[in-house]
């Protein structure tokens, strides 16, 4: 009787651990707080595991070539339309979404172009491509009043002041199109002779560079291993945090360009063969609430599209002047998606960039 008592709790136990809800997301680096997760796993009662990735070309590379297994994926609006083209992503039910009421209808206007009627993504997080620096290094290397341009990183002159200080993101499009601001050219041309422009411009910066970095450039800022550095406006602001809560002997700091910058609005996209369309539902109205999407900006520093969310910010989040963004009073641009020969002449020109010809 022992033995079967104990074998009937073992299956019990064994079965109890496969029935476990899990939801697999592929997320980008330091978009979700360790402390909004857990919310939502006590929340669900079920655990949420993620993967992670820094560029959109790799998430879209990563399930061109297969992956399986992911519920949600967080594309920037012009993935979004990669996704939807490809047959990748299933339509939001409105209907398990009671919060999509708190979403600001002009967040979803500039969805639009890339997901016609707003179908199939919900606008998570919004952010500005730009720089971040070391005030302290770049007022003694003389270069302070560059930080206003794009030229910090991409003009000789400037950076042979500041040369092996210098990360920029490892992303073909962010990088192409901050070269193609710097000329005064439109940041989605496709037109050769601008991407030769803008290729010239990134080889003759390039020896100045410390690193391609997409991964820890938050680190090597905040512990001053760097000085300049080219990244999303969320990590740059955790950068600015982490190096004042460390108590740093410098002070770091982060702006638009005046030529320009590249405004995403990242979302949140359940793919067509998810395995619980269920919980990616119940997590998007989590994260449409305002309380719960008030969080992701007081923590990470990243704007958000919920209007319910700002009546929840934290002082400095409502006085920094990038984070309360308006997309209409700045040189913002979202990215557009691009056609299949466009997308392969630019891995083959990002190719020839990387390895030096």
């Amino acid at each position: 009787m022992k033995k079967l008592a104990l074998s009937a709790l073992l299956a019990l136990t064994w079965g109890s651990a496969m029935a476990e809800d899990v939801l697999h997301i592929y997320n980008w680096n330091n978009a979700l707080s360790a402390d909004t997760a857990k919310r939502f796993e006590q929340s669900c009662k079920c655990r949420l595991v993620q993967d992670y990735y820094g560029d959109n070309e790799e998430m879209l590379a990563k399930l061109a070539a297969g992956a399986k297994g992911y519920d949600m994926v967080f594309p920037t609006a012009f993935a979004v339309s990669t996704l939807i083209k490809q047959g990748k992503t299933q339509p939001l039910n409105k209907a398990q979404l009671p919060n999509w009421k708190n979403l600001n209808s002009g967040y979803l206007r500039l969805n639009a172009p890339f997901d016609a009627g707003n179908k199939v993504a919900a606008p998570t997080v919004v952010s500005l491509t730009l720089l971040g620096y070391n005030e302290t290094q770049l007022q003694k290397a003389g270069v302070l009043p560059q930080a206003n341009s794009w030229a910090l990183i991409f003009d000789p002159a400037v950076l042979a002041k500041i040369k092996g200080r210098v990360t920029v993101l490892d992303s073909q499009r962010e990088l192409m199109s901050a070269a193609l601001l710097y000329l005064g050219k439109d940041a989605n041309s496709v037109q050769p002779a601008d991407w030769k422009a803008a290729a010239d411009v990134i080889r003759k910066a390039k020896p100045y560079w410390a690193a391609f970095n997409n991964q820890s450039y938050i680190k090597e800022l905040t512990v001053g291993n760097i000085w300049v550095a080219h990244g999303y406006s969320n990590d740059l602001f955790q950068a600015q945090q982490d190096a004042q809560h460390a108590k740093r002997p410098f002070k770091l700091g982060y702006q638009p360009q005046k030529e320009g910058n590249i405004l995403a609005v990242d979302n949140m996209v359940i793919l067509k063969d998810a395995p619980r369309p269920d919980l990616a539902h119940r997590f998007i109205n989590f994260m449409l609430d305002g309380k719960n999407a008030a969080e992701i900006s007081n923590q990470i520093g990243a704007t958000n599209p919920v209007k319910a969310a700002e009546a929840f910010f934290k002082p400095q989040i409502k006085a920094n002047s990038v984070i309360m963004l308006e997309p209409a009073k700045g040189k913002y641009v979202a990215l557009k998606d691009l056609d299949v020969k466009s997308r392969r002449d630019l891995n083959r020109l990002w190719s020839q960039i990387k390895i030096g010809r």
